[in-house]
């Protein structure tokens, strides 16, 4: 019943993000555009910005959900979200130089190079954390190395180069202003791979909590699970990266908050995280688009901000500290 409720509650924030933006249109505006499009101002507004944008919420929502909770898994460390492999790391490092060394300037060469730097730190950080022999420490230990020093380059790349600065300076706090269908067309199918190597992993997963040498005794196979994970978080956060930049706290708060709802079940969190997540993404973004008419605020800022005291709040809280 709760996960019907979710689905719910997702449904009516895609229909309130479609319905309010920017720019204030009448309820039945947004019917016509979307049931009977015929040219108009406001059919090209919901057709052409708005539904693009709430697909991509939609699916980037989900994808950050379920790579935060696939990580506190596999690091066992509750305050894992999708950045502590390196994954955003490696997705600036590869568009800034995109940018500054091959001229690229449109948002779907950043999509391929964003995926493919997130791709390539992935791998790095797996063999820097010791491949077979991998821990949930090492792991973090060397995602943390790997996002410091890529951070550390494309810092020093922007203050070299303007217009690599002045290009990324949207796409590095994270937006969906840019949503068009060719970029949900790009993104998607890798998010869908992940979504469903995330499912298929969730009972391993529940037994690599536990500890190595209990996830043994129960038949889980350590190395491969690990290595699935790791596959999951990239293809999920390193394409969610590539769409929108690097959306923060999502992905480390709404796993917090399912797990009080499902316990440490995975087979629950990781459906309830898929579906949770898009409604904090699309809700924050609704308010960044309402409060600062005609303009609007970038959706990572607002996340970071509604999201910062929530987050401690929930922390702070007993049973949260329990788990």
């Amino acid at each position: 019943m709760g996960l019907v409720l979710a689905v719910f509650a997702l449904a009516l924030v895609c229909l309130t993000s479609i319905a309010i933006g920017a720019k204030a249109l009448p309820l039945a505006d947004v019917w016509h555009g979307l049931f009977h499009a015929s040219g108009t101002h406001g059919d090209v507004l919901i057709q052409d910005l708005r539904i693009p944008r709430t697909v991509l919420g939609l699916i980037v929502g989900s994808a950050l959900g379920l790579a935060g909770a696939v990580m506190q898994a596999l690091t066992r460390n509750p305050l894992a979200e999708p950045g502590l492999l390196g994954v955003n790391a490696g997705a600036s490092a590869a568009v800034v130089s995109a940018i500054s060394f091959l001229g690229v300037t449109s948002l779907t060469g950043y999509v391929w190079f964003a995926f493919l730097g997130a791709a390539v730190v992935s791998v790095v950080v797996y063999f820097l954390g010791g491949s077979r022999s991998a821990t949930p420490v090492r792991l973090a230990l060397a995602g943390t190395a790997a996002s410091a020093a890529l951070f550390g380059y494309v810092y020093a790349v922007q203050l070299l180069d303007a217009a690599a600065l002045d290009r990324l300076r949207f796409w590095t706090v994270g937006s969906l202003a840019s949503a068009n269908m060719e970029t949900v067309g790009k993104v998607w199918p890798f998010i869908a791979v992940g979504v469903v190597l995330a499912l298929l992993i969730a009972r391993p997963l529940n037994a690599l909590e536990m500890g190595d040498d209990t996830a043994r005794a129960l038949g889980a196979h350590l190395v491969r699970t690990r290595a699935l994970a790791m596959l999951a978080v990239t293809l999920l956060c390193g394409a969610a990266t590539a769409a929108c930049g690097p959306i923060v706290f999502i992905g480390l708060m709404v796993p917090h908050l399912v797990r009080a709802l499902t316990g440490p079940d995975l087979r629950w969190i990781l459906p309830y995280a898929a579906v949770l997540s898009p409604v904090l993404l699309l809700g924050a973004d609704v308010v960044g688009r309402v409060i600062a008419r005609p303009a609007e605020l970038q959706v990572g800022i607002v996340t970071a901000l509604l999201g910062g005291p929530v987050f401690i709040h929930l922390v702070r809280r007993k049973r949260m500290a329990q788990l």
